[in-house]
C-alpha cells in the first residue's frame, strides 16, 4: 500500500502527467463535437451513413483513437522518467523488492487510467451525440452500452501495454519511437493491405478498437475480422499482460541504470 500511495504522489506531482491527462479528456470530447457536427443529416443523406452498413458510433468514438496517444505518453512517463532522470536508483533503494515497486506503480497507474479512461469515454459520446443533434443513436441503443464498455477498456489497456514496453526498453524515447508510429500510422497502414491484413487484425490497435463499432460494409479492413468485438479486446489484454511481464522481467533481472 505504501508503494501505490508514492507512485499515486509521483502522479499528481508532476505536471506533464496532468497534461496529459487533462489533454486525453479535451481531445476526446472536442474531436467527437467536431465529427458529430459534421455529421448531422447523415439519415437524410443516402450516400452516407444513413445506409444499413453505417457506424452511428464512429462520431463518438473516433476521437478515442486521437486521445490514446496523450495516456500512452503518459504512462510512457510514469515508467520512462525514471530511467531518464535517473530516479530509478532511487526508487529501487526505497522499495528493494522489484515485484512491489512494479506491482505498485502497474496500481497506481490503472487506478489513474480507469478514472481518466471513464471520464474521456463519456465525454466523447456525449459530446459526439450532441454534434449529431437528431441523428444521434442514444445511450441505451442496441450496441452501445457493450462499445462504451469496450472503449473504456481500450484506453485502460493501450496505456498499460506501453508501461510494459517502457519496463522492457528501459527509457521514454525508445518506448515512443516503437508505439507512436505503430498507434499513428503502422497498424491502420497494414490493414489496408490485402496481403498482410490477415495478420494486422490482430495487432493491439486493431484488435481493440473493433469494440468501438457498431455496424459497417463486410469488405472494409476495420469490420472484416475472424473474431467478435470481445475476443478483440481478448486479444488486446493478451498484448498487454505480455508487455508488462517482459517488462517486469526486465526490472527484475538487470540493474538500474
Amino acid at each position: 500500500m505504501n508503494v501505490f500511495l508514492a507512485e499515486l504522489t509521483k502522479i499528481r506531482t508532476v505536471r506533464s502527467t496532468a497534461w496529459c491527462l487533462a489533454a486525453a479528456v479535451a481531445v476526446a470530447g472536442v474531436v467527437a463535437a467536431l465529427i458529430g457536427r459534421s455529421f448531422r443529416g447523415w439519415r437524410e443523406d443516402p450516400g452516407s451513413a444513413g445506409q444499413p452498413d453505417a457506424d452511428p458510433l464512429f462520431a463518438s468514438f473516433y476521437g478515442l483513437t486521437l486521445a490514446q496517444l496523450a495516456l500512452v505518453v503518459f504512462a510512457i512517463l510514469v515508467m520512462g522518467s525514471e530511467y531518464s532522470t535517473g530516479t530509478i536508483r532511487l526508487s529501487l533503494a526505497a522499495t528493494p523488492h522489484r515485484g512491489a515497486f512494479f506491482a505498485g506503480k502497474l496500481l497506481a497507474v490503472t487506478a489513474v487510467l480507469a478514472v481518466v479512461s471513464l471520464l474521456a469515454v463519456l465525454v466523447a459520446f456525449a459530446a459526439g451525440q450532441w454534434g449529431l443533434g437528431p441523428d444521434s443513436v442514444g445511450w441505451g441503443a442496441p450496441g452501445v452500452p457493450r462499445a462504451i464498455a469496450g472503449s473504456w477498456l481500450y484506453l485502460v489497456l493501450v496505456p498499460l501495454l506501453a508501461l510494459g514496453l517502457t519496463a522492457l526498453l528501459r527509457g521514454p524515447a525508445r518506448a515512443m519511437g516503437a508505439l507512436l508510429p505503430l498507434l499513428l500510422l503502422g497498424s491502420q497502414g497494414a490493414g489496408n493491405i490485402p496481403a498482410i491484413r490477415g495478420w494486422a487484425q490482430y495487432l493491439p490497435d486493431q484488435a481493440g478498437t473493433f469494440i468501438m463499432h457498431l455496424a459497417g460494409p463486410p469488405e472494409d479492413p476495420v469490420f472484416a475480422r475472424d473474431y467478435g468485438p470481445w475476443t478483440g479486446t481478448a486479444i488486446l489484454a493478451a498484448w498487454t499482460a505480455a508487455a508488462l511481464g517482459a517488462g517486469y522481467l526486465t526490472l527484475r533481472r538487470k540493474d538500474a541504470v
